[in-house]
């Protein structure tokens, strides 16, 4: 194992036992509830494939759906939480996915690959392992967002027991940078966006103006404002030679 996979493993293991503090209710909820209506579609009936499913937080709620689902991350200690909730999960990293080809209706990834350095490989892997005509639906962190100028004006916060989020690689794309990455196996098929009005998560908290903000959310997803979007989803059918789409 690299040494760069090596450091992203014990960050995300000293994560794992605090990464759900708070993902049950306001902002967090309210992202993995779209997401979740996001994935539905391309999900149901079919087998589908989590990249960096974490403790299995969305792919507890996208399994019932599926025919058969299966996740892979690179923390031991992200997989233990998610085996405890009775989850097919394998250990592996998302540059060398330990599935044979075509072996999916649908691979999806979420606040994963904005922290792979080699996406390109990454992108490779999941058209790799996704059957054609079968779909890639991942996110990447929106350089023309109100929560990429957050980050910047809040700097990087402590994570876990002793990391920084600086402490792993952290890449912020411009929608066009972020379709042009696609692979010729993968035609862009749609874009959407998640987190278009929140510049602070807190903002959901306070009483009155945090259903305002989550119905300006959900209004948002695939509205002309989806570019500004702080997670853009990226939504790609697996072809034989296609490119996409310009935009």
């Amino acid at each position: 194992m690299s040494a760069e996979l090596e450091r992203t493993r014990r960050y995300y293991d000293d994560f794992a036992p605090d990464y759900e503090r708070a993902r049950h209710e306001g902002y967090h909820a309210l992202i993995d509830e779209l997401t979740v209506e996001l994935l539905a579609p391309y999900a149901r009936g079919r087998r589908v494939l989590e990249v960096g499913c974490g403790t299995g937080l969305l792919l507890s709620r996208v399994a019932p759906l599926a025919a058969e689902a299966v996740g892979v991350d690179l923390s031991p200690g992200m997989l233990e939480r998610a085996r405890a909730r009775g989850l097919d999960v394998v250990e592996g990293s998302a540059t060398r996915l330990p599935f044979e080809d075509a072996a999916f209706d649908l691979v999806f990834s979420f606040k994963v690959l904005a922290h792979v350095e080699p996406i390109e490989h990454a992108l490779r892997e999941a058209a790799r392992v996704v059957r054609p005509g079968g779909h890639v639906v991942f996110d990447v962190y929106n350089r023309w967002s109100l929560r990429h100028l957050a980050r910047r004006l809040a700097g990087a916060r402590a994570i876990g027991r002793a990391h920084r989020e600086d402490d792993i690689v952290t890449r912020w794309d411009s929608p066009r940078e972020a379709i042009a990455r696609l692979p010729p196996e993968l035609e862009l098929e749609s874009v959407a966006g998640l987190r278009v009005v929140t510049p602070f998560a807190a903002l959901h908290r306070v009483p009155g103006v945090g259903a305002l903000a989550a119905r300006a959310e959900r209004a948002s997803v695939r509205s002309p404002l989806r570019w500004l979007g702080g997670f853009l989803v990226i939504v790609a059918r697996r072809g034989c030679q296609g490119k996409s789409r310009p935009l």
